[in-house]
């Protein structure tokens, strides 16, 4: 069957936006293009795509087995727009909600997100991602809920509810309820970087690539500044686990502060507080009581092999610990 295709002329003709995101509800006509037809309902005021559905705008592409797309008569637009006779069927209207139904993939030149159904409401400027498999990835960061997942390109953020999850390159998971991600603003098109930028490769290692699909090392618009994180929160590394009520995590500085029964576990030792501020990469934390209580702690002794010293874990006090006897080569044992 031929394949359909119909331009859909639309009133929201802000200034475009860099295409690095998923924003598709600013910026010029979309395209959409189907295998089974595209159906025009005027009286509804409703264009639907089925079978291998598209719509392109802007370096913006989704992809779903049904697009339907609701628009509604432009505030201004000429009577002549508006006859019969104009050259597409929302000329003289704009697109104010466009559905995404089955197979929802969503991708952008360093963005990808999938679902089973989305929805754009333009005029709120919000993506709504709902069904199975909800993920949104850059090429940084990976966010996943299990009931569903909100971007809000304008406000630079993203909101996962029920099971969220975000996994970074360097082996990072944050889970809670809810998580809300803030994404960096990205720089003006064409604005040249600061000088301390420009020095940055020098100083840091380089990136190992990106999440698998996407180019690695993306523009600042796709990389997340920080994570606010509600309910059941755990932020987990290979080396440690640390858990709370609620906290905020910046991928960009491996700083973590977590509020209301703190726990943070490494290996068989545990730290319990009311609020801690974690250096994860470092390693280094700082726990705070609350008022009245105080910090615990459990250090248990590393396990060690016949005949080997055991040492105290780090920041155990002078005196806290009995020093074993260490062996000396001929035998003997002295105490140091």
């Amino acid at each position: 069957m031929t394949r359909g295709a119909l331009l859909l002329l639309t009133a929201l003709l802000a200034s475009p936006v860099a295409a690095q995101t998923l924003d598709f509800t600013q910026g010029g006509p979309i395209e959409i293009t189907s295998d089974d037809g595209i159906e025009w309902r005027q009286q509804d005021q409703v264009v639907v795509a089925n079978g291998n559905a598209r719509a392109t705008r802007d370096g913006v592409t989704i992809d779903a087995d049904r697009l339907i797309a609701r628009y509604r008569p432009r505030a201004g637009a000429p009577p002549r727009q508006q006859q019969s006779g104009a050259a597409s069927p929302v000329s003289g209207s704009e697109i104010w909600r466009l559905e995404a139904e089955g197979n929802v993939r969503i991708t952008s030149a360093n963005e990808r997100a999938n679902g089973t159904r989305a929805v754009y409401d333009m005029d709120q400027a919000v993506m709504v991602l709902s069904g199975q498999g909800l993920a949104l990835e850059t090429p940084d960061q990976r966010i996943t809920a299990r009931d569903s997942l909100e971007y809000w390109p304008q406000r630079r953020m993203a909101v996962a509810r029920g099971g969220a999850v975000v996994t970074t390159t360097d082996n990072r998971r944050i889970t809670a309820d809810t998580l809300v991600a803030y994404f960096l603003e990205a720089p003006p098109e064409g604005a040249r970087p600061p000088v301390q930028q420009a020095a940055q490769p020098a100083q840091q290692p380089a990136r190992q690539g990106g999440l698998p699909g996407l180019p690695g090392g993306g523009g600042e618009g796709s990389r997340i500044d920080r994570v606010e994180a509600f309910g059941d929160v755990e932020i987990r590394t290979p080396e440690e686990v640390v858990r709370g009520d609620r906290g905020v995590y910046s991928p960009q500085t491996g700083m973590a502060r977590l509020l209301g029964n703190v726990r943070i576990t490494r290996g068989d030792n545990q730290l319990n507080g009311q609020e801690a501020i974690v250096n994860l990469r470092s390693g280094i934390a700082r726990l705070v009581s609350a008022p009245g209580q105080r910090v615990q702690g459990l250090i248990v002794p590393q396990q060690t092999q016949p005949g080997e010293a055991q040492v105290p874990p780090a920041g155990t006090p002078q005196g806290a610990a009995r020093q074993p006897r260490v062996p000396r080569p001929d035998g003997a044992g002295a105490r140091p």
